[in-house]
């Protein structure tokens, strides 16, 4: 396969170029020359490219993607790392999980007022207590929380 101007790469992988000029300047990619003004890559960045959007998506920092690749540029992904992802993960969704259902019952709860349902009040006292927090709440404190599906805080 031939080298890939950034334009390609780009319409390749829907990754503007400006965001492939950034993960440039980050690190994360790296041209290997250039054609005229225009920056070409090797055909494995698309390769890096998914990688760096699959990381992305899972909620890794740009700093967290930049450690899943080896000095020589190809991945080396750290299992702990992928392992305490995919348990911070699992706390969202519990949470979300335990909002989704909050809201299910908001819906169709009978009482003449949210106000007057024991069960969205205990919704509400988790929420106020923090059990919802999102992940990126859960990196600032360090401490993350967790909710049960009816709502209640559970122990820290």
């Amino acid at each position: 396969m031939r080298d890939l101007d950034i334009a390609e790469v780009a319409q390749r992988t829907g990754v503007p170029a400006s965001t492939l000029r950034y993960y440039e300047e980050r690190g994360l990619i790296a041209p290997i020359g250039r054609r005229g003004l225009r920056r070409l890559f090797d055909p494995g960045v698309l390769e890096r490219l998914a990688l760096i959007a699959l990381g992305r998506t899972a909620g890794f920092s740009l700093d967290d993607i930049a450690l899943m690749f080896a000095a020589d540029g190809r991945p080396s992904l750290d299992r702990g790392m992928l392992a305490a992802k995919a348990a911070e993960l699992d706390q969202m969704i519990d949470g979300l999980t335990a909002i989704r259902d909050g809201l299910r019952h908001a819906a169709r709860c009978p009482a003449p007022s949210h106000m007057e349902c024991p069960t969205f009040r205990r919704y509400l006292g988790a929420a106020a207590s923090g059990a919802f927090a999102t992940v990126g709440d859960q990196r600032k404190s360090g401490r993350p929380r967790k909710a049960s599906r009816d709502g209640r805080a559970l122990a820290r």
